[in-house]
């Protein structure tokens, strides 16, 4: 018997560091959960700030080991512990129970998965840390979630190391700043790169109407890019309020939560495909 079954829309959060990548990955996140949406955010960057964001307790926040730092795992999953040389790495290994055994439950019903950083450099795309966090960034599926949003860190090197390969959307996030815009670009054309389809931009933190079109300008300074879409999130005093945490923002305060409203229009109803 063939019945329809959802698919999970799987969308990456990029751009340069501080544009607030960490506060709208929250921030989408529990407003998806609180639509009715299964999310899981996985928080791809070493600062490891997404849980607090998220609303976490310190403490809670403080006892995450992320997957990176879980050695028997990456063992027993990989077929070798970081640091380790001169051992076969699975490259395809299985790591179905890794939302299970290591993901958190947060505020409105999401799922945190904290993946960390690889702590060897120069350990290259082959190290057992790196092997982990592709298989459990690929592996995740229906059963998890019906929305994965990935954190990433600041700059490029998840591109370089395709982590974000397979992924349905890249959300794009500048500030009206010329360095924030040509990160912008660079990620967008990396993503396009990796056949990411849907490539979206976030003019977050605009002042006014004019930033938006300071960043049309630099766009095209730059060389310009086919965006499927733009969407500017105005300047909110009470995010600062807030921090850490997008509680109070979730909750009505300030502007920026209801600015997502377009952003998120064509999220609330994930893609399905046939199963049998």
């Amino acid at each position: 018997m063939t019945e329809m079954r959802p698919a999970p829309l799987r969308v990456v959060v990029t751009g340069k560091g501080g544009v607030g990548k960490t506060t709208l990955t929250a921030l989408v996140g529990r407003q998806l959960a609180r639509s009715g949406q299964r999310v899981l955010l996985v928080d791809a960057d070493e600062q490891m700030n997404l849980g607090r964001t998220l609303g976490l307790p310190p403490a809670a926040c403080r006892a995450v080991v992320p997957l990176s730092r879980q050695d028997d795992y990456i063992a027993e999953t990989v077929g070798a512990r970081p640091g380790e040389s001169g051992a076969m790495l699975r490259l395809n290994p299985d790591t179905s129970d890794a939302v299970a055994r290591f993901g958190i439950d947060g505020p409105d019903g999401v799922r945190l998965l904290v993946m960390g950083g690889l702590r060897a450099a120069g350990g290259g795309c082959l190290c057992p840390e790196h092997s982990l966090l592709s298989a459990v960034v690929a592996g995740v599926g229906r059963e998890h979630a019906d929305v994965v949003l990935m954190d990433t860190h600041a700059g490029v090197e998840h591109f370089g190391r395709a982590l974000a390969r397979g992924f349905d959307r890249a959300l794009v996030v500048t500030d009206p700043s010329a360095n924030g815009v040509a990160v912008a670009l660079e990620t967008a054309r990396l993503a396009r790169d990796l056949g990411i389809p849907r490539i979206m931009l976030v003019v977050n933190r605009a002042r006014s109407s004019a930033d938006g079109d300071r960043v049309e300008r630099l766009l095209a300074d730059e060389g310009g890019f086919r965006f499927e879409s733009v969407t500017v999130l105005p300047w909110d005093d009470s995010v600062l309020d807030s921090d850490p945490s997008v509680g109070a923002l979730v909750d009505g305060a300030g502007r920026l939560a209801a600015s997502t409203a377009p952003l998120l229009a064509g999220w609330l109803t994930p893609r399905r495909e046939l199963v049998t």
